[in-house]
């Protein structure tokens, strides 16, 4: 799945996408959810779907070859999602370790989405999952060009996303959410020297 950059854009009911080509890993210890959940990615024209029901399996398919998309339960009984995404973002091969990844969870209390933050989720979605969120949000990270950090205390998508605020034409869920639309300029235009030592290098703390 490309990460070129593209400014987002809400999805509407003439968007056409196509996703046949995707590679997508399913990972969800109930056959039932596991099942509907296929047939939901089915419903998008995707072919190559594997399903596992535990981490250990997942672990082999993920080993054996390259994957678009990872959509992983968060309460798994051998090891939990959070855990297994962790092991892909530290431990997979090439290119699996970029690997787009969301949670999916019955529980969201703020720890469990602080913990899918912090094991390298590009999001987290809140069950029952409907089709229409999960298309969004495959295409919403088809779209995402934040930078992936690879550093000791964490391995994932940058952490600073929120910054940016939600696509243009979706309502922000938090008070901080930057409006993405920034509309007519109503400040002087910045000298060029301001400009320059604003968008150079820095160091970052993470």
């Amino acid at each position: 799945m490309s990460a070129a950059t593209q400014v987002f854009s809400p999805m509407s009911p003439a968007d056409k996408v196509n996703l046949e080509k995707l590679a997508v890993l399913i990972v969800d210890n109930n056959a039932q959810s596991l099942e509907i959940m296929g047939q939901v990615m089915s419903g998008f024209g995707i072919r190559n779907i594997t399903k596992c029901q535990t981490v250990k399996e997942a672990k082999g398919v993920v080993s054996r070859g390259p994957l678009d998309f990872v959509l992983c339960e968060a309460q798994l009984p051998d090891e939990d999602g959070y855990a297994f995404l962790r092991w892909i973002r530290r431990e997979a091969p090439d290119p699996n370790k970029y690997v787009a990844a969301v949670v999916v969870t019955g529980h969201t209390r703020i720890s469990q989405v602080m913990k899918a933050r912090e094991c390298g989720a590009h999001f987290i979605v809140a069950k029952p999952i409907t089709p229409a969120v999960l298309l969004q949000r495959i295409v919403w990270v088809s779209k995402d060009d934040r930078l992936f950090i690879d550093c000791e205390s964490y391995v994932g998508p940058d952490r600073r996303f929120r910054r940016l605020g939600p696509p243009p034409g979706v309502k922000g869920r938090r008070g901080d959410d930057v409006d993405p639309e920034l509309g007519e300029a109503t400040e002087p235009n910045m000298d060029q020297s301001i400009i320059d030592n604003l968008v150079k290098p820095s160091k970052v703390a993470l």
